[in-house]
């Protein structure tokens, strides 16, 4: 592994300061041009930051969000049990509201919101450190759940395979390695020569920005295309496999991910590629019946008429439609990668079963 790969690897998205009270983010709405490092001590902030995009990625939001619990804790004058937990709803329901689709983001608060419940028997100051070795778990985990991705995604591919992916999914969107681009890393340490496709993700560019940018760091061989290229480089013959990640797993396996990633599998199916969803299981959603039940984040029209421009590039007043997320179908998807293995339809079984193992099988 070359040193610029090292320095890709080692790069943290989230960190908690502790001893100054900071949320520390790696602020990715100005990379690829600038590398800043925003220290969040509000509540108010690390909402914004979420909200905005600075940190994203559905892992690097949980982690985010667990941080903000622990600190908003930390900060906390109550010293009885019921005024503690008061604020700690209170927090909770805040950070929820930042953004509507990313599972993970609840996930991770009811986590934290357990470790309280749980530990209501001991004093204020006793939960407060247990709330901070739970957000440490939390991060820790993740780590090992996307190198697991990683070798499990590995399985599907042969060297010098061409490989397709949407948005970013990879170190920056997580604590390492990533979710879709956990397998290209794995198989780069190993020396599998991939070659990787990146759609530029439109409107917020997260594959120009991002994916483009941290695997050219790795020393990748990767090829950035416009999203409406993919069916080219398919068609092309240069694609044998598509990885995306996503944000929503309902229970019957619609998959909610970034905008523009149900095209890319029904192109896939077209093309007879497979088309992989990398999904740690904290983004599962058994509760979610199917994708219709999933609520799709709509986002500001700026991000699409002006936000990339010097100038205004569309009509003024002009109408926008400009969800974040969309829903691939099931019917769509070869298979789901989480670090427990991989499943394949039918999903409303196969997601079960994923979730018996991981309750019988030691962790990280």
């Amino acid at each position: 592994m070359t040193d610029i790969a090292k320095n890709v690897y080692n790069i943290e998205t989230v960190i908690l300061d502790d001893t100054h009270s900071e949320l520390i983010i790696l602020d990715q709405t100005l990379l690829p041009a600038e590398t800043v490092f925003l220290k969040l001590k509000t509540q108010e902030e690390i909402w914004e930051a979420i909200y905005k995009l600075r940190v994203r990625g559905a892992p690097a939001i949980g982690i985010a969000a667990a941080y903000g619990i622990y600190l908003g804790a930390k900060a906390s004058k109550a010293t009885d049990y019921d005024g503690f937990y008061s604020e700690i709803i209170k927090l909770k329901e805040y950070l929820a509201s930042s953004r509507p689709t990313a599972v993970n983001l609840f996930w991770a608060l009811d986590r934290m919101d357990e470790c309280v419940k749980r530990n209501k028997e001991k004093t204020v100051n006793d939960i407060k450190f247990d709330l901070l070795k739970e957000s440490q778990n939390i991060k820790q985990e993740d780590i090992w759940v996307c190198r697991s991705i990683g070798e499990y995604g590995l399985t599907l591919l042969k060297p010098g395979m061409g490989i397709l992916t949407h948005c970013n999914a990879g170190q920056l969107a997580t604590s390492k390695y990533g979710t879709a681009l956990a397998p290209i890393y794995v198989g780069h340490e190993k020396g599998y020569n991939l070659k990787v496709f990146a759609d530029e993700t439109r409107p917020l560019l997260q594959g120009a920005r991002l994916t483009a940018y941290e695997l050219n760091k790795a020393g990748v061989d990767v090829t950035l295309i416009c999203d409406n290229m993919a069916s080219a480089v398919m068609k092309n013959g240069w694609v044998q496999a598509v990885f995306v990640g996503c944000d929503r797993v309902a229970a019957n396996g619609d998959t909610a991910n970034k905008i523009g990633t149900s095209g890319v599998a029904i192109l896939a199916k077209n093309y007879n590629i497979p088309f992989y969803v990398c999904a740690p299981t904290s983004t599962i959603d058994l509760s979610c019946a199917s994708g219709k039940d999933i609520c799709i984040e709509e986002r500001k029209p700026e991000e699409v008429t002006e936000m990339w421009y010097e100038k205004r590039m569309a009509p003024k007043d002009i109408k926008v439609f400009n969800p974040a997320f969309d829903v691939t179908d099931e019917k769509f998807i070869t298979g789901i990668i989480t670090e427990y293995g991989i499943v394949k339809a039918p999903y409303s079984e196969s997601l079960k079963e994923i979730f018996k193992r991981k309750r019988g099988t030691v962790q990280w």
